[in-house]
């Protein structure tokens, strides 16, 4: 009898706990599903905005809101970015005097790569250019198709949705500095005017907008791809290795993104979201994942009609010291192998034919200590020096060379705009 009691307060009391329970829900629930309720697509859009079936907007919507946004900007751009190949005469490959030097193969292979055999050689490049004028002017980087009076031949592939062919185009001007290059097109006669992409405003763009970039990544096969991204950031500077000219190339006021950039996409357009290019790709950090630079329009637009009407970028010539030579740090290797008794100097890689360098001797594996009266413990001390230097003047070298001391009298000179 105590037990049956027992079970009847206990169901009791499991009643009661779920009347409270549900007394409790209902009381909540308002607050709940206010918290939890799934917004539709007229509850995103900004107050009077419309949806269509298309995904289209007829008003404003936020950014992000319409999912067609990138499609119809990548739609409305994509016919005016073109495909660019360049290809120069032969050429023969010269013997490089290092090749059969273990040092200079394990210590600086990576930034001197070393030509193919001896032979004749047809030099080829790729990439991307865009039309920003019914005339049929395009841009492009200098780097994709070279300077004006190379001999080049320049072929541009139209990809319309009316027209897909390949016209020659003229290169009317370039500037291997700012990394930018003019070329013209003839109309095809399939096509009724040649499409073209509006020009933004560089300064106006704020690190954190949506921006696309389209390109041909890898070559024509992979042509016109589609990326996104945001502009990360503005007024980046980088330095790369140019192996083809054996030096270090320095971009300044660039725009980073992360919007993928490959080989290939360099001199196709980035583009916001209103259709208009607000740089030009150019260059990506291979160290890195998912950054990418490009070139202010606004950089472009400044300097456009002087490649246009001359050709190049006429530039005041400042006087800029200068001595020929490619150098780097003293590792504990490099110290090791030359039985060095310290890290301290600079070991010079390279010394420029007809430079300042050549002319006073100096020599491939010299060890550079001090400069003047400075001494040089790092490549930052070295070139820091060398600044400091005036065209023109004479300064004492004190060089290690094999087992011995030497002062070498260097006459500075000034630096070419090629370097």
């Amino acid at each position: 009898m105590v037990q049956k009691r027992r079970h009847l307060s206990i169901v009791f009391v499991a009643v009661v706990a779920l009347l409270l329970g549900g007394l409790v829900s209902t009381i909540a629930s308002p607050y709940n599903l206010i918290s939890a309720k799934p917004q539709t697509q007229t509850e995103l859009a900004t107050p009077g905005s419309q949806l269509s079936n298309s995904g289209s907007s007829a008003g404003q919507l936020l950014p992000g809101m319409n999912p067609y946004l990138i499609a119809d900007v990548a739609e409305q751009v994509s016919p005016a970015v073109v495909f660019v190949s360049a290809e120069w005469p032969p050429v023969k490959q010269p013997e490089n005097p290092f090749a059969q030097d273990p040092f200079f193969r394990y210590f600086f292979g990576d930034f001197f790569p070393f030509p193919v055999p001896p032979g004749d050689s047809v030099p080829r490049s790729a990439g991307t250019g865009f039309i920003i004028d019914e005339k049929g002017y395009i841009l492009t980087n200098q780097h994709v198709v070279g300077d004006v009076g190379e001999d080049q031949t320049i072929k541009v592939r139209i990809t319309t949705p009316e027209y897909s062919g390949e016209v020659e185009a003229e290169l009317l001007g370039a500037d291997y500095k700012l990394d930018l290059a003019v070329l013209q097109i003839e109309k095809p006669k399939e096509l009724a005017k040649l499409p073209v992409v509006a020009l933004g405003d560089s300064d106006q763009s704020r690190p954190g907008e949506w921006v696309v970039a389209i390109g041909n990544p890898y070559g024509e096969q992979l042509e016109h791809t589609v990326t996104i991204g945001v502009l990360s950031a503005k007024g980046r500077q980088i330095t790369i290795p140019d192996t083809e000219k054996r030096r270090y190339k320095v971009y300044e006021n660039l725009m980073q993104t992360d919007a993928a950039i490959n080989p290939g996409n360099s001199g196709g357009p980035l583009i916001n979201i209103k259709g208009e290019v607000i740089g030009i790709n150019t260059a990506v950090n291979v160290a890195a994942q998912g950054i990418g630079f490009a070139i202010p329009i606004n950089t472009a637009k400044e300097v456009m009609h002087e490649l246009i009407e001359k050709g190049e970028i006429t530039r005041e010539v400042v006087p800029r010291p200068w001595v020929g030579v490619y150098f780097n740090d003293i590792t504990p290797e490099v110290a090791r192998y030359f039985d060095l008794r310290d890290t301290n100097g600079v070991i010079l890689v390279e010394i420029i034919p007809d430079s300042p360098a050549a002319k006073a001797g100096l020599k491939t594996y010299d060890v550079v200590r001090k400069v003047g009266d400075q001494a040089i413990a790092s490549a930052e001390d070295f070139q820091q020096a060398i600044q400091e230097l005036q065209p023109g003047e004479t300064v004492m070298f004190v060089i290690m060379r094999k087992d011995s001391t030497t002062l070498v009298p260097v006459e500075i000179g000034n630096r070419p705009e090629e370097y």
